[in-house]
């Protein structure tokens, strides 16, 4: 992945993961084995707990077909470590001059539809602080 295209959005719409799409029969599962999949999940995972919160819904994703992943799942760990390859940059920024005046700001969404195998509602937050992600 180090000569790959970086991209701007850790996953994108057009990935669409469930159960249904993972290997069925011996050949599909032998060729999926090759890949360096569950370490390459592990790795996004570490990466962001410690730094990079913006991951967590990707990665959550990726993560649920650990156990028996497909084509497409490797193809969104892949875009989520192009994503990673063009941010590696950016970074959380505090400002000490707007540090007084800053209030922390809030969202909050959920949807139904992502998760394709449970039909559970999945529920986003994020925490703004100085124009920064907090959590």
């Amino acid at each position: 992945m180090g000569n790959c295209k970086a991209i701007s959005t850790p996953l994108a719409a057009h990935f669409r993961s469930s159960a249904e799409y993972c290997p069925q029969s011996e050949t599909d599962i032998d060729r999926v084995s090759n890949v360096p999949y569950s370490s390459d999940v592990g790795s996004l995972m570490y990466t962001m707990v410690c730094t990079r919160l913006e991951l967590s819904h990707a990665v959550s994703v990726v993560s649920r077909y650990m156990h028996n992943p497909e084509n497409d799942h490797w193809k969104a760990v892949k875009w989520i470590l192009r994503y990673v390859k063009g941010t590696v940059h950016k970074r959380l920024v505090f400002d000490r001059n707007k540090a007084a005046m800053c209030d922390v700001t809030s969202f909050v969404d959920s949807y139904y539809v992502s998760d394709l195998d449970r039909r559970r509602f999945i529920s986003e937050y994020l925490f703004i602080m100085c124009t920064c992600a907090i959590s």
